[in-house]
């Protein structure tokens, strides 16, 4: 396989991709290109101040009494002043639902642990553990076994 990238900012971009056949990886690939709005990091807010996060820098984004909070990486909390369906449209195909209020970045997710009760968490690399739904349960198992 080759992989060739040109920067010429003067260009229109434009993606090309040859290949025998389609395949996952290729679909991947399209859903990538065709989401990119041009950004990868939204405004979040603290009490003090305002910084660009990167989405590769967040765990989950969920939504705690009604408000709308980003969980990064330290596992601090940043409030967002988007919608959680709003953020769904713009963020990568990384970001999985879980339950009714939370979206999880799928490369951050360590594990999920099942408890005698029948209950499924989701366990991120910094520590932090949301609750994960019956119904996106199922879909994220179906997600992974048609990797």
């Amino acid at each position: 396989m080759i992989f060739k990238l040109i920067i010429d900012k003067t260009a229109e971009e434009n993606v090309t991709a040859t290949v025998h056949d389609r395949s996952p990886l290729t679909n991947q690939l399209e859903a990538l290109v065709m989401q990119y709005t041009g950004t990868d990091q939204i405004p979040a807010y603290t009490e003090d101040d305002m910084k660009m996060l990167p989405f590769s820098e967040i765990e989950c984004i969920t939504v705690l009494d009604g408000k709308t909070y980003a969980i990064d990486i330290h596992a601090d909390r940043y409030r967002l002043k988007q919608r959680l369906y709003e953020l769904e449209e713009q963020l990568p195909s990384c970001f999985i639902r879980i339950n009714k209020s939370t979206l999880a970045n799928e490369t951050r997710l360590e594990r999920f642990t099942a408890s005698f009760s029948g209950a499924v968490d989701a366990v991120f690399k910094c520590g932090y553990t949301e609750y994960v739904s019956r119904r996106c349960f199922a879909a994220i198992k179906r997600r992974y076994d048609e990797r």
